[in-house]
C-alpha cells in the first residue's frame, strides 16, 4: 500500500462529468445502453455516469482523475467501454487497500426518462464494483428546461463515494 495515505479508515470522493448529445450515437448511461435518438459524444463510449463515478473513486484515494489514467490522447481508449475503465479504477483502490462503502449518483437529463433504467444501472455498477446493489444509489433529474441539459444539448452526472479501509486477512 502507498505510504501517502493517512490512517483514516474512511475517505470520500466527488466526481462530475458532462458530455454533449449527438444524433445517431448510442446512449450509454450507468453501464447500460438506453434506446434514444441521441447518444453522448466522447473519446470513449462517453458514459457520463461512469465517468463521474470513476472520478469520485479516484478522488477519494487522491489518485487524480480519469483523464490522468485514461487520457483521451491515447488511441487505445478510443471508443472503449467505460465499464472497463471503472473495473480498472476499482482494482486501483483495492491495491491501495480500500473498498467501496457506497456510491450516490445523480444524472441530469431532460430526455430520455431514466427512471425505468435505474435498477438495471444499479445492478450493472454493483457487479463491476464488486459490491451489493444497495450500496449504489442513482437518481435522475431534469434541469426544468434550463441550461445545456434543459435544451437537450448534453447530459451531466455527479457522484459521491465513500470508501473504507479493507480489513487485511
Amino acid at each position: 500500500m502507498s505510504k501517502h495515505f493517512s490512517e483514516c479508515p474512511f475517505r470520500i470522493g466527488y466526481g462530475y462529468d458532462v458530455h454533449q448529445l449527438e444524433e445517431g450515437l448510442p446512449l450509454w448511461l450507468g453501464g447500460i445502453k438506453i434506446t434514444h435518438t441521441h447518444g453522448l459524444k466522447g473519446h470513449s463510449d462517453a458514459d457520463v455516469a461512469i465517468h463521474a463515478l470513476c472520478d469520485a473513486i479516484l478522488g477519494a484515494c487522491a489518485l487524480g482523475d480519469i483523464g490522468k489514467h485514461f487520457p483521451p490522447s491515447d488511441e487505445k481508449y478510443k471508443g472503449i467501454d467505460s465499464k472497463i475503465l471503472l473495473k480498472e479504477v476499482i482494482m486501483m483502490i483495492h491495491q491501495e487497500g480500500y473498498k467501496i462503502g457506497n456510491a450516490d449518483l445523480t444524472i441530469a437529463a431532460e430526455k430520455p426518462k431514466l427512471l425505468p433504467h435505474i435498477d438495471n444501472m444499479r445492478e450493472c455498477l454493483s457487479n463491476i464494483m464488486d459490491c451489493l446493489i444497495d450500496q449504489i444509489s442513482i437518481k435522475a433529474t431534469t434541469t426544468e428546461k434550463l441550461g445545456f441539459t434543459g435544451r437537450e444539448e448534453g447530459i451531466s452526472a455527479s457522484a459521491i463515494v465513500l470508501i473504507y479501509k479493507a480489513n487485511e486477512d
